[in-house]
């Protein structure tokens, strides 16, 4: 056995014969060369679409470019080697086909991430709601998308589930619209409410002129008048325009002796007990 050994190392010097060497070496060379060439490539073509077209469709022409490279230079790897290219390609079809069978949910995935990108519904950067999760696009690709939530945390949705799903594009438009409803108690006079809620929208700096403001009186409810109160606002402004007018309603309503309602409850102890005893007390001088 050791002989063996012996006779199999010193078969090794004989493997390396020049011309193994220098295949070797142009192996090594290209697969360098295409490591920095491809990702550069890609990059620089991102850029000059980036130019002309939409961000999601720059990421897709990356990519496209980048798999497109690797291909490339797999295959040129592989002439080096003297593999025949027409029985590799071959199997690979047999192969594709027997994957193709097992991997039916995935082309399912694929075809729906084509129609996504033909339909064209969101892009990288806005916020989506797919079901239960919310968030923003980071990336869309042929199979999934993934968005990062407002608690930053990664969820990859599958492209099936977008398309055979309800979503909903919360910042497709540049503008939005923010619905409130506002309570007040009976005793208020309805016309002087919705004087006060028109000026709290023609005061604050983040809500828009046009279009204007929306004052409904909407209903009178159990306990409270209840006013429909909805103003415009650019979509980069949410949560600065919904504490400025909350905060706004309620400083201006305190101000102006509006009051604001709260649930009460009334307590039975029932038929059998005593009523509860009440005691007045006066105020103290």
């Amino acid at each position: 056995m050791i002989r063996d050994w012996v006779d199999s190392f010193n078969e090794i010097p004989g493997f390396f014969t020049p011309d193994r060497i220098v295949l070797g070496i142009e192996i090594l060379l290209l697969l360098g060369l295409g490591a920095v060439i491809i990702p550069v490539t890609a990059r620089l073509v991102s850029r000059v679409f980036r130019r002309k077209v939409s961000k999601h469709s720059a990421m897709l022409v990356r990519k496209v470019v980048y798999y497109t490279g690797v291909i490339i230079l797999v295959l040129a790897v592989l002439d080096r080697l003297g593999l025949k290219l027409g029985a590799l390609l071959g199997a690979a079809g047999v192969i594709g086909i027997a994957v193709g069978f097992a991997a039916q949910t995935s082309l399912s995935n694929l075809i729906s991430g084509l129609f996504l990108i033909y339909e064209h519904p969101f892009r990288v950067g806005d916020f989506i709601k797919v079901g239960t999760a919310s968030g923003d696009v980071q990336t869309i690709d042929l199979l999934s998308v993934k968005i990062r939530t407002p608690g930053n945390q990664f969820i990859r949705i599958p492209s099936s589930q977008l398309l055979n799903s309800e979503l909903t594009n919360v910042s497709y438009y540049p503008i939005r619209r923010m619905d409130l409803t506002v309570n007040v108690a009976y005793k208020e006079d309805p016309k002087r409410v919705m004087g006060i809620l028109r000026e709290i929208a023609g005061n604050e700096p983040l809500v828009l002129d046009e279009p204007e403001p929306l004052i409904i009186f909407q209903d009178m409810g159990d306990s409270a008048l209840e006013f429909f109160f909805a103003v415009w606002f650019l979509k980069t402004d949410f949560v600065a325009t919904k504490n400025a007018v909350m905060e706004t309603i309620k400083t201006r309503f305190d101000k102006e002796g509006i009051k604001i309602p709260f649930p009460h409850r009334s307590l039975y102890a029932g038929s059998e007990t005593a009523p509860f005893p009440i005691r007045i007390v006066g105020e103290k001088e």
